[in-house]
């Protein structure tokens, strides 16, 4: 017969108080330590398909994207030259007209011409001034303070 005092009572049977040495509160710490790494197991193989998953989501949305860039620079082309033949079109029409209020068709398509590089001068203007923006200059400025200022304190 089994010593009472060295072995656990069986499940559902109340202990003895001379169960001192029980093993009881042994099976139920590596029950809890079992059901704990068990769970860390589970939220770890959740966790890590969850981040595949993600990855995947990115990884097939990068794609899309630069599916998506590519015909926008095709049809961004194809725009271009849409709209470089209408002002073709237009200027062709101005010339046109002025040679039909008796201007020769020679000083027409020079004045067509002088038009057309003032309109082109005036938006490099525009351009080269807003190009200035695109340096960061309050950033420039705020990290320009920063570093004299810490300078300064050295």
């Amino acid at each position: 017969m089994p010593d009472p005092v060295r072995t656990a009572p069986e499940e559902g049977v109340p202990r003895k108080s001379t169960d001192t040495l029980s093993a009881e509160p042994v099976r139920k710490s590596s029950r809890a330590a079992t059901g704990t790494m068990e769970r860390v197991r589970t939220l770890w193989n959740d966790l890590s398909h969850l981040l595949h998953d993600q990855f995947e989501l990115v990884a097939l949305e990068t794609q899309r994207a630069a599916l998506s860039l590519v015909a926008m620079l095709v049809w961004g082309l194809v725009v271009g030259l849409l709209l470089a033949t209408a002002w073709l079109g237009i200027m062709a029409a101005i010339v046109l007209f002025l040679i039909a209020l008796g201007l020769a068709a020679s000083l027409a398509i020079l004045l067509v011409v002088v038009l057309n590089l003032v309109g082109a001068g005036i938006s490099a203007l525009v351009i080269r001034k807003k190009s200035k923006y695109l340096l960061y200059p309050a950033t420039v400025r705020s990290l320009k303070s920063q570093t004299s200022s810490r300078r300064e304190e050295s």
